[in-house]
C-alpha cells in the first residue's frame, strides 16, 4: 500500500508538455517547404514572357472579318502517300466577334 501512495511533491508538480517544435522531424517538414517555397519563386521569376499578339488594325466597323495571312500554298509535286503541312494565320479585323457557324474547310486543287 506504500506503492500507491502519492508524495506531495510529485502531486503539486505540473506535467511539462513537449513543444511541437521541439521534434526534429517538424523542422524538417519546415526545411522542405521552404526550399519548395523557394525554388517555385525562382521558376517563376526566371519563365520566359510569353509572345504577346500584335494588336490587331480594325479594317472593317460593325462586324467581324477574316483575314488569312496567304490564300495558297504551292508545295510543287508531292509523291504518292507523302504528308504536307501548312499553316495559316487568321485574324479577326472587324469590331465584332467572329464566329463560325460550321468548321472552315480546305479546297486542294491539282495541278495548274
Amino acid at each position: 500500500m506504500s506503492n500507491a501512495k502519492i508524495s506531495s511533491k510529485q502531486k503539486d508538480k505540473p506535467k511539462r508538455s513537449k513543444s511541437v517544435l521541439s521534434n526534429p522531424l517538424v523542422w524538417v517538414v519546415i526545411g522542405v517547404a521552404l526550399l519548395v517555397g523557394a525554388y517555385l519563386v525562382y521558376r517563376q521569376a526566371n519563365q520566359p514572357v510569353a509572345k504577346q499578339a500584335s494588336p490587331v488594325i480594325v479594317e472593317v466597323s460593325g462586324s467581324p472579318s477574316l483575314k488569312v495571312d496567304q490564300e495558297t500554298i504551292d508545295f510543287g509535286d508531292v509523291p504518292v502517300n507523302q504528308m504536307v503541312t501548312a499553316t495559316f494565320q487568321l485574324t479577326n479585323t472587324g469590331d465584332q466577334p467572329l464566329r463560325f457557324s460550321k468548321p472552315p474547310t480546305v479546297e486542294v486543287k491539282e495541278g495548274c
